[in-house]
């Protein structure tokens, strides 16, 4: 059996923007959008903070990311791979 648990929520990747905090790292995810009128895709950015046990993840880095129970007030998500 692996160790891993399974987790039915969003698994995301994005890269890592900031990692002053303790414990937690910013992850800028990045998707791309169609226009509805003019049919063009747009590139749209969100910011996520995210949980990281022992601050692990340096800045520049790419990151999967997924859904988890609310750490705090902004952090519902928790580092899986660097």
């Amino acid at each position: 059996m692996s160790t891993e648990q399974t987790s039915n929520g969003r698994v995301l990747r994005g890269k890592v923007v900031a990692s002053k905090m303790t414990d937690t790292i910013t992850v800028a995810v990045e998707r791309y959008v169609k226009h509805p009128k003019y049919k063009k895709y747009l590139r749209r950015t969100k910011k996520y903070l995210v949980h990281d046990a022992g601050n692990t993840a340096k800045v520049g880095e790419v990151v999967d990311i997924t859904e988890t129970r609310p750490i705090s007030k902004r952090k519902t998500f928790k580092l899986v791979t660097k």
